[in-house]
């Protein structure tokens, strides 16, 4: 039998996907019953159930086919933790972005550099920060920039709620697959959110750090969409950007690149003409970089760059709604049903 406490808690994941104004989450509802996510504990005192994240994760068995909380006391991890393809079904939950991180310090490779590495399905993250720690902290670190990567999110359905990702350089490599990212801070300089991921950012904090780079301008994102047919591309909404020294929105990591500011707040850090071509000079019209409905001294259009702000109002609406990277198996409504017992 549910304790009460339980039992409320069940009633308020109900009725929170019942007044959601977000069709796609009531119609799942329908369809799911709330989810009883059953916990294992990282306290690196030794009172639960692990000392380390790695091992916690270790313990979940292969091709794990029911949802598994991980519940991190509050600390300093210093390790490197992979979630490899066959463990989805996976929540890690922190005891807040500031009391709970993961640090470690590899560097030069993008591809064994980063501190936190998602390779599954079915992942979701909350209330902690991962940090690569080479270039961290800024002032104190004493070496030379390098590519050093916080997260790699390589798998499908991936969520990240009130999380934390900070570096200097390759910060956040969202490689592929369908990922939302909500009320959580990016921080870097260069090429801090980069790959080929699908993903919406929501009510996200990017903290530029370009006051690093001695006066060179630096660069949100990296994008990299191959074809035109791609699904794949960022789209930041509500977010705001702020910082110091002066940035780029972004530059292609591929010839077509796709990034959208939707409706977001742009400090002065952002360099009036926007966007830089690298090396698809020889095919701009192939590029879909915009910025709409944003605001601040960093959000005037009139000096940008002649080949961005293309898209249509078709494109436009399909990348601003919550369809975008839900559009067919409500996966995003799985995690406002999951409910974790005391």
């Amino acid at each position: 039998m549910l304790s009460y406490r339980l039992f409320i808690r069940v009633l308020a994941a109900v009725f929170l996907v019942l007044a959601s104004g977000n069709a796609a989450l009531r119609r799942n509802l329908g369809k799911s019953k709330v989810i009883i996510c059953p916990s294992i504990f990282v306290d690196p005192s030794g009172i639960g159930n692990f000392t380390t994240i790695q091992a916690a994760i270790n313990s979940v068995p292969s091709y794990n086919k029911r949802w598994i909380c991980i519940r991190i006391k509050a600390g300093v991890y210093r390790e490197q933790v992979t979630i490899p393809f066959d463990k989805p079904f996976i929540y890690l939950k922190g005891e807040g972005k500031r009391k709970t991180s993961v640090v470690w310090d590899a560097h030069e490779s993008i591809a064994t550099s980063a501190t936190f590495t998602s390779q599954a399905d079915n992942i979701m993250a909350k209330s902690l920060t991962f940090i690569n720690s080479y270039n961290y902290p800024l002032n104190g670190s004493g070496n030379p920039m390098r590519p050093a990567v916080a997260a790699v999110i390589e798998g499908d359905k991936s969520a990240f709620f009130r999380c934390g990702f900070i570096g200097l350089q390759d910060t956040l490599w969202d490689v592929s697959g369908r990922h939302y990212f909500k009320l959580c801070t990016i921080q870097g300089a260069v090429d801090f959110i980069f790959g080929s991921g699908q993903s919406l950012y929501e009510r996200c904090s990017i903290s530029v750090v370009a006051g690093a780079l001695n006066g060179v301008a630096g660069y949100i994102t990296a994008q990299g969409r191959s074809e035109a047919n791609e699904t794949n591309g960022f789209v930041f909404k509500e977010c705001n950007i702020f910082g110091n020294g002066k940035t780029f929105l972004g530059r292609p990591w591929r010839d077509y690149a796709r990034v959208l500011f939707y409706n977001s707040s742009m400090s002065d850090i952002v360099v009036p003409q926007g966007w830089d071509p690298w090396f698809s000079t020889a095919h701009l019209e192939k590029l879909r970089f915009a910025e709409v409905d944003c605001r601040g001294l960093g959000s005037d259009t009139s000096r940008r760059v002649s080949w961005a702000n293309r898209l249509d109002k078709g494109e436009l609406q399909q990348l601003t709604s919550i369809s975008y990277i839900d559009d067919h198996d409500g996966w995003l409504s799985t995690f406002s049903i999951i409910i974790i017992p005391d």
